[in-house]
């Protein structure tokens, strides 16, 4: 067998895996498409029809979507805005959690500012692209299209919401990269300490459970190649020994440099931190860090 259709037949399985889909419906979105990612966005964009059973359907209600809106709105503010307590009980009602990292994609697609504030366009709007898929959580084969003007639509398209975020390495990052600026304080350039090692908290084990953190090895032309055989990547010990580190050694905040790198040190990082090069331009943080880690593995 080819090593072409070896990593072909790979990429079938992997999306397989993501959506439930029979592999015959997998190829004629990976045929289409080439990349996993985008795949596997049209596929849950399609209802999970195949393509050619695929048809355009009325996108959600903007009339809806601001009755919605309106049930949370803050009404002790003028500005018009849900608030912390609106957001409270839109979770409890549509059956999310709040420190669930699901609500971090929501604010990252809905472009909230800051933590318990939404503006209203952007709910709108935001609500309209994440589109109108709903995903059976018993039976993830069985999967309809339904739009997202509603609270029971809202709660069927949060499936896929977790599905991406796990497996898309580009929508992990942007969600990751918004969330350095979502948990920021008012006028603060760093992100606060107590605020940095819960979002890790949540982020990191999200994207090591799927593909979304797949560890890779940096060549020399700054792409992105498999690792050798038998080589892992980031593990749950590495995460845990970071949190300490910085618990006890980080400071009271992270910069917008260790925040960001952080993420790429993550995905192309062997379990034994043995490709660490100091010569490399990390930030100081990472740097004393994998000298600190070094005596602890």
């Amino acid at each position: 067998m080819s090593s072409r259709k070896s990593a072909a037949d790979a990429e079938i399985s992997n999306f397989c895996g993501v959506t439930g889909a029979n592999p015959k419906v997998a190829k004629q979105y990976l045929d289409k498409h080439k990349r996993l990612d985008r795949a596997v966005d049209e596929y849950f964009m399609n209802g999970g029809t195949p393509l050619a059973a695929s048809s355009n359907k009325a996108g959600p209600s903007t009339t809806k979507l601001n009755a919605i809106f309106d049930k949370y709105k803050d009404q002790d503010i003028q500005e018009d805005l849900i608030g912390i307590d609106g957001t409270m009980q839109f979770c409890e009602d549509i059956g999310l959690a709040l420190d669930d990292v699901v609500l971090l994609a929501i604010a990252t697609d809905l472009k909230s500012k800051k933590m318990g504030s939404w503006e209203r366009q952007p709910w709108i709007d935001g609500w309209k692209v994440l589109g109108c898929v709903t995903v059976s959580v018993a039976s993830p084969r069985l999967i309809t299209r339904h739009r997202c003007d509603s609270l029971e639509g809202i709660r069927s398209v949060l499936p896929r919401i977790r599905a991406k975020l796990h497996s898309d390495p580009a929508y992990f990052k942007k969600v990751y990269n918004h969330t350095f600026d979502f948990g920021r304080n008012e006028g603060q350039r760093s992100l606060a300490m107590d605020s940095a090692l819960p979002f890790w908290g949540l982020l990191i084990p999200a994207g090591l459970s799927g593909q979304a953190l797949a560890h890779y090895v940096a060549t020399e032309d700054g792409d992105e190649a498999l690792p050798p055989p038998g080589e892992t990547g980031w593990t749950p010990q590495l995460t845990d020994l970071w949190t300490e580190y910085m618990e006890t050694k980080g400071g009271k905040g992270v910069s917008k440099d260790t925040w960001q790198m952080f993420l790429d040190f993550v995905r192309s990082m062997d379990s034994r931190l043995e490709r660490f090069n100091a010569l490399d331009t990390w930030p100081s943080t990472i740097d004393d860090f994998v000298e600190w880690a070094k005596e602890r593995l």
